[in-house]
């Protein structure tokens, strides 16, 4: 089992940044990806960002990309998400997602991920 923890949401102004930190602990060594989603109210969870070492890359939603930034600490087990520019629609919540089997063909998709973090709450006022 891993498991995972989010800190860092919050509420912000449009065009500013915020930092996401998600600590994973357990069987950490099992992980091939980790990544974030988002869900707002009343959609489906979304892709965000991952990074895989097994693939040796990393992947955003375009409606990110350029904002926001994935980074890994492994000294820590923890992956980060620095965003940047945040706009209204960035509003959501944020989970943070770890896979065991992940693939090039499932690194965007939420069934690519086996565990999940309890979400972060990101508000972005206009």
């Amino acid at each position: 089992q891993v498991q995972l923890v989010e800190s860092g949401g919050g509420l912000v102004q449009a065009g500013g940044s915020l930092r996401l930190s998600c600590a994973a602990s357990g069987r950490t060594f099992s992980n091939r990806a980790m990544g974030w989603f988002r869900q707002a109210p009343g959609r489906e969870r979304e892709f965000v960002a991952t990074m895989s070492w097994t693939i040796g890359s990393t992947y955003y939603a375009d409606s990110v990309k350029g904002r926001f930034t994935i980074s890994r600490d492994n000294a820590k087990n923890t992956v980060y998400l620095q965003m940047n520019s945040l706009k209204p629609e960035d509003t959501a919540v944020y989970y943070c997602a770890a896979g065991s089997k992940t693939t090039i063909a499932t690194v965007r998709h939420v069934g690519g991920y086996d565990y999940w973090g309890q979400g972060t709450q990101v508000t972005v006022s206009s």
